[in-house]
């Protein structure tokens, strides 16, 4: 894979009652580096369900995906720090104005940073409520032509049942973009499903907790659940 938008999920950095585990941060960073030196361009989407999910309270829909969204720029800025400390250089870019600490992305800057072997951080969702981070890894993985998004999660794919709860759930080697849809496998939200679907962007999802696995992905291996159109 020539270049890959990875979307991880706020609670894949979260461990042990941290809302940012530094072993975590650490193992994912090195992980991300071997497969950058590897050649693969790589831009990521995080999502913030460690710091914040939903609303409470007196803080309505809008204000609390608002947060959420500033939230993420807390856990991009946090793996950005940590893949520096692998010597890989990084450029944050978020859909809302966050200046000194990122730009606004654009074709020319985004590109720029790609070609110049930076990964790439998308922080702020869309920048628009109502969609997830899911969502605005789709938009943002197809604004760079990516070859495929990864979805990075703590199980080994996409199963009949949560894996975690459901020891006869089974694992889907691959998939339709329909057949998640209409199944309701809530491994991303339909919005996201139908959006790729209609860009025809390939989406596999993967156990990112076991080391060497994003490795093995960019180089071509077949492993997780592969979603295509047929």
């Amino acid at each position: 894979m020539k270049r890959i938008l990875l979307k991880l999920s706020g609670e894949a950095l979260s461990l042990q009652g941290q809302i940012i585990n530094s072993q975590r941060l650490s193992s994912y960073a090195v992980d991300i580096a071997q497969a950058h030196a590897k050649g693969t361009q790589i831009a990521i989407v995080i999502g913030a369900g460690n710091i914040y999910r939903g609303s409470f309270g007196l803080v309505s829909r809008l204000s609390g995906d608002y947060m959420g969204m500033l939230a993420t720029m807390i856990n991009s800025m946090a793996l950005a720090e940590a893949l520096r400390s692998c010597g890989v250089q990084c450029e944050l870019f978020s859909a809302l104005e966050v200046e000194p600490l990122a730009q606004k992305p654009s074709e020319q800057r985004v590109e720029k940073a790609l070609q110049e072997g930076n990964i790439v951080f998308f922080a702020g969702g869309t920048g628009n409520p109502y969609f997830t981070t899911d969502t605005a890894g789709v938009l943002r993985a197809l604004e760079i032509g990516a070859d495929c998004l990864l979805k990075g999660t703590r199980v080994a794919g996409i199963y009949t049942a949560d894996p975690e709860k459901d020891s006869t759930a089974t694992k889907f080697t691959h998939l339709t973009y329909g057949e998640c849809m209409t199944e309701h496998l809530n491994v991303m939200d339909q919005t996201a499903f139908a959006l790729a679907a209609e860009n025809l962007l390939p989406i596999c999802v993967f156990d990112m907790n076991t080391k060497g696995n994003l490795v093995r992905l960019v180089q071509g291996e077949q492993i997780g659940t592969m979603v295509t159109s047929e």
